[in-house]
Parts: structure tokens; C-alpha cells; sequence
């Protein structure tokens, strides 16, 4: 039988102790995130993801992601020098293949989608 599930508001769920954000390049950013659900296969992630305000870089080599930002406000810089910002509410896909660097400017909360590609 296959069966649903559901997840308390994103807004509130507990993501545990933030650590240091690897890939920061300005700023002292700390992120914690929380696997909500993982499909049998492994190529599908569902979860939540916050950060604290800086820059850091970015790679979707073996995977495409798609964001739900919960609450903050983010910008994202393509490797063609594009820019463009996101808010709360807003949704934002990056395909597989994508590099780039995102500007967290407030606290920033994400529902995250990862597709693992063959």
C-alpha cells in the first residue's frame, strides 16, 4: 500500500543546531537543514533548509533543485552575470547543471526539492 505524508508547518519545524556553510564565501554563515521525505530509490529528497545572511557558491552538477523560499530573501547570480532575486513566497528551479552563488540578505528559509538525475 502506498500511503501520504504530511509535515508540520515549514515555518516552525525544529532543523536542529546550525553548523558552519561550507561553501560561504562572505559572512559568517551557519545553515541546518532536515530531511522531511526520500523516495526508496534515492533520487528524490524533500526537505527544509535555512541559512543565515552572506554569500556562498553553488553547483548542480548531478542534480536539478527545486525552492519554495518560506520566509527571507534571497538573490541568485548565474555564471553569465545575471541576477535575480527571490522572496518569500516565491519559487525558483535550478536545473541540472547550473553553477552559481546565492546572496542570502536576511535569515532565509527554503522547502527544498532535489531530483537526482541519471
Amino acid at each position: 500500500m502506498t500511503d501520504f505524508q504530511t509535515f508540520a508547518h515549514l515555518a516552525s519545524i525544529d532543523l536542529g543546531e546550525p553548523a558552519p556553510k561550507p561553501t560561504s564565501l562572505e559572512g559568517d554563515q551557519v545553515e541546518a537543514a532536515k530531511t522531511l521525505w526520500s523516495s526508496p530509490d534515492g533520487k528524490l529528497e524533500v526537505g527544509v533548509w535555512e541559512c543565515t545572511p552572506g554569500r556562498f557558491t553553488a553547483a548542480r552538477d548531478t542534480n536539478s533543485e527545486t525552492c519554495h523560499i518560506v520566509s527571507g530573501r534571497v538573490s541568485l547570480h548565474g555564471p553569465d552575470g545575471r541576477s535575480q532575486e527571490v522572496n518569500a513566497g516565491e519559487m525558483l528551479v535550478l536545473p541540472k547543471g547550473w553553477h552559481g552563488e546565492w546572496t542570502i540578505h536576511e535569515k532565509t528559509r527554503k522547502l527544498y526539492i532535489i531530483h537526482q538525475e541519471a
